[in-house]
């Protein structure tokens, strides 16, 4: 029986502790996608996915077009390395 594979991790940027990494880099060839998959854990993924979620409906963004999709590349960036994405105006937190 072969041994199971051993889990990736790295130390987060947003979560700023080490967790289990992504298993492969999205938006393979680009350089943010690298740059995730080397400081971004599946877990803080998972909460960019469920933001990416909301900012595409709050937003109404077309992915079919090259500014949605640089618009949303800004948002994922500032979301792990900046400040942080930005809301929608009018945009109440939900957990507040």
């Amino acid at each position: 029986m072969a041994d199971a594979k051993p889990v990736r991790t790295v130390f987060c940027a947003k979560l700023k502790k080490e967790l289990p990494g992504l298993d492969e880099a999205p938006f393979d060839g680009h350089p943010l996608g690298q740059r995730i998959y080397e400081n971004v854990s599946k877990e803080a993924w998972t909460m960019w996915v469920d933001q990416m979620k909301m900012i595409m409906n709050e937003y109404r963004l077309n992915l079919g077009t090259p500014e949605a999709q640089e618009f949303l590349l800004q948002q994922m960036d500032a979301y792990f390395f900046g400040e942080g994405a930005v809301h929608p105006p009018g945009y109440v937190d939900p957990t507040h």
